[in-house]
């Protein structure tokens, strides 16, 4: 039996596509191994949002020739598709594909196999139109499972390179998208998190369709599914119609990831991002005026080119008065080949690195407040895996992660707690019972009637 082993960069559109790349290799009967053991092909998903992502990848890629010199490399993802001549180059590496044709890599390695010759699999990116199906019927890790709806991105934020690793907006056909949503529900998953490298975007390339016809059409559609999340999606795209879809839903969490990037119009406006403070503050109080205690966590670059201390604390300002409850904080790092590289001004790194400090203290004063309102309350989580001995750990609909005293078969499973001690990163909770079919409210009372029949 020939065996793969796998390598993953970056983010979770990658993780999801590697779990797709290696439904096609089982299919055709292969083993999956371990990365670090020896194995027939190397499959390395690359990464190339930042400099240090196109190095990582590299470096992997190394690695792997190192392992096995007889073995089949093929590198694949975003780096794969900016850069293949920079990866062909790579001495040992025998195939490239970009982040199209991924169904065409077993052909490349049979191909490779009888010819011996590199195979540059790489086509323009921006000539495709098309979503690729990709399915992942079932994933190596077993509570949460990632749904991709969307690929590509219009938007040419000056600091972002994605729209040239990943192409334009292309849409998943909605019928597909709740196929595989029922695939993965009687595969077990309670959660399912949409996802997509702009996510919210979904249907923007559609005639007469949305997200929030999609959300809706989740919720009608498939049988079973108790929690559905929205990976990330940007304030211009939490549309009105989107705003009713939450608020009517049984199944939507209270629990949304919106990128502000920066709250200074100023630099929002270097950053070419298609929204103002004002925009982005009157979306969250809507927001959370149709979810109490909703969950809003964000990215913030700082340090971004020509960032004055005024631009950043009009930053912190709106992120302390809007209280999110979590925030992933980057020093901006320049991105070859984009816009933002080539600004003058850019901000030294002392500057930087004091300015990150500020906003992950800032942070973690906010997620502690947030998850303080909900000490001594009921809440649901899916545990996970196992925290340590006989602790395990999960999420609440509302992204806090608490750990409670359970067993193994309580894993991806719903189990009602309570939080005994609220903190962060972690919440204390003490198991209440498992929810055994979780019904909505109006499942349940038509249970009833029924029993009263």
């Amino acid at each position: 039996m020939p065996t793969v082993a796998f390598h993953t960069l970056g983010c979770k559109v990658n993780h999801y596509e590697t779990e797709a790349i290696w439904q096609l290799f089982k299919q055709e009967g292969y083993e999956r191994v371990d990365f670090e053991s020896i194995s027939d092909v190397y499959i390395i998903n690359t990464c190339t949002v930042t400099n240090t992502g196109d190095k990582k990848s590299r470096q992997v890629i190394r690695r792997a020739v190192r392992k096995n010199p007889d073995a089949v490399i093929c590198v694949t993802g975003c780096y794969a598709q900016t850069s293949p001549a920079e990866i062909m180059a790579i001495p040992g590496v025998d195939i490239v594909v970009g982040t199209q044709d991924r169904v065409k890599m077993l052909e490349y390695i049979q191909q490779y196999k009888e010819e011996r010759q590199p195979i540059n699999g790489v086509g323009n990116i921006m000539k495709n139109r098309v979503y690729e199906e990709l399915d992942v019927p079932a994933f190596t890790d077993r509570t949460r499972a990632s749904l991709k709806i969307q690929e590509g991105c219009n938007n040419f934020c000056t600091f972002c390179i994605i729209p040239w690793a990943r192409g334009l907006m292309r849409s998943r056909d909605p019928k597909e998208v709740i196929r595989q949503a029922q695939q993965l529900v009687d595969a077990g998953y309670k959660e399912i998190v949409l996802t997509g490298i702009h996510t919210g975007g979904y249907g923007e390339d559609m005639k007469d369709y949305n997200l929030a016809m999609l959300l809706r059409d989740l919720e009608a559609g498939v049988k079973g599914l108790a929690r559905l999340r929205i990976s990330s999606i940007e304030a211009s795209q939490i549309t009105d119609e989107v705003v009713e879809v939450i608020k009517q839903s049984n199944i939507i969490v209270r629990h949304l990831h919106i990128p502000l990037q920066s709250g200074s119009n100023t630099v929002l406006k270097r950053m070419r991002r298609k929204y103002t403070m004002e925009f982005f503050g009157e979306r969250l109080d809507r927001l959370k005026e149709v979810l109490p205690g909703l969950a809003v966590t964000s990215d913030v670059i700082v340090g971004f080119p020509g960032e004055t201390e005024e631009e950043f604390m009009e930053t912190y300002d709106f992120i302390n008065k809007h209280k999110f409850s979590e925030l992933h904080v980057f020093p901006y790092s320049k991105r070859t080949g984009t816009p933002a590289a080539r600004m003058e001004d850019q901000v030294d790194e002392d500057s930087k690195n004091d300015r990150v400090h500020r906003l992950i203290s800032l942070s973690d004063q906010l997620a502690k407040e947030y998850s303080s309102k909900f000490e001594n309350q009921l809440l649901e989580i899916i545990p996970e895996e196992e925290f340590s001995d006989g602790m395990y750990v999960g999420y609440t609909d509302n992204y806090l992660k608490v750990v409670i005293p359970a067993t193994e078969d309580l894993i991806g499973k719903i189990v009602k707690v309570k939080i005994s001690k609220a903190g962060y990163p972690y919440n204390e909770g003490q198991f209440v019972r498992v929810i055994e079919d979780h019904l909505t409210l109006r499942e349940e009372l038509m249970v009833n009637e029924e029993a009263a029949i």
